[in-house]
């Protein structure tokens, strides 16, 4: 399956400084590296601005003339980790887009589905992971066009 963008050891220490981790610091190493490649194959399937470094490279990043992944990769790689951990899924959520109203006993909900969240469409999880993304982000609505000789 390859490797991910951030290492368990750097999840860990990003996650040090951060609260709410309950989920990241409870599960075990092969659980937090599985969720970590899984992880960077959501983030691998968006349309990132630029080219990759190298065309022989296993992931999207490092781009352009950068030899390492950024900070902000490695870190939307273990919030989207952790969100995976925690049981999200992305097929689970997205099939929930469909759903307006549920009603159990007494009690309805109703969702407001006049707008899909960006980051739901795109497979990733984690609202913080997708801040992280964004600036890396080709504008969908741009087209690129390339003279081939």
């Amino acid at each position: 399956m390859g490797t991910s963008y951030a290492t368990e050891a750097e999840a860990d220490a990003y996650f040090a400084e951060r609260l709410n981790t309950s989920v990241w610091d409870g599960a075990d190493s092969a659980d937090k590296v599985k969720a970590l490649k899984q992880a960077t194959k959501a983030i691998d399937n968006l349309n990132f601005k630029g080219e990759k470094t190298s065309s022989t490279q296993e992931h999207e990043f490092p781009r352009y003339d950068d030899s390492e992944v950024p900070d902000k990769i490695k870190w939307a790689n273990a919030e989207e980790a952790m969100m995976l951990l925690d049981g999200k899924d992305p097929e689970m959520e997205w099939e929930n887009l469909d759903m307006v109203s549920q009603m159990y006993a007494n009690i309805r909900s109703t969702y407001n589905r006049g707008s899909v969240p960006k980051n739901i469409v795109a497979g990733i999880m984690s609202q913080t992971a997708w801040r992280y993304l964004a600036p890396y982000l080709r504008d969908g609505r741009e087209l690129t066009i390339s003279r081939v000789g």
